[in-house]
């Protein structure tokens, strides 16, 4: 079985909504995937932002079970792959976990998808537009991990 983690600040917007993405899309393509997200600054136990449960339905996706885990209280040692928001994330998992190099990639590094630059910003803070946009491009890469999976076995 594969493990994948998503990596993002608070754990409350970017990588649950891309969690809960793969989980759905791993479920309906019957994928042997376990999927995680975690926070290299989250709360243990915060509760996705209201917006970002709203967008998750516009995906038939269900967010509002989702718990924030921090980091240090992942099984992130554990991941075969350790997708991160940002390239600071990255840097931060790897300073944190250096035995996981080569196992840690942006989102969008990990499927090429880098010609508006490795970063996926955060939509904290900012109106559902600014989540919808950013739901797309999780979406877009989720789409994209499923092909590699695929094309992996």
């Amino acid at each position: 079985m594969r493990k994948i983690m998503f990596v993002c600040t608070g754990n409350i917007c970017r990588s649950a909504m891309a969690e809960k993405m793969l989980k759905k899309r791993v479920e309906e393509e019957k994928l042997d995937i376990e999927v995680y997200s975690c926070g290299v600054s989250a709360q243990d136990g915060d509760w996705p932002t209201f917006t970002s449960i709203e967008v998750c339905k516009d995906y038939d996706v269900d967010l509002s079970t989702h718990r924030a885990t921090n980091i240090l209280n992942s099984n992130i040692e554990e991941m075969d792959l350790v997708l991160c928001a940002t390239e600071a994330h990255k840097d931060a998992v790897i300073d944190i976990y250096p035995d996981l190099v080569g196992k840690v990639f942006t989102m969008k590094e990990y499927v090429g998808n880098t010609e508006n630059g490795l970063n996926i910003s955060d939509p904290w803070g900012y109106d559902a537009d600014v989540y919808r946009k950013c739901a797309r491009e999780i979406e877009d890469i989720i789409e994209k991990i499923i092909k590699k999976e695929r094309e992996q076995k």
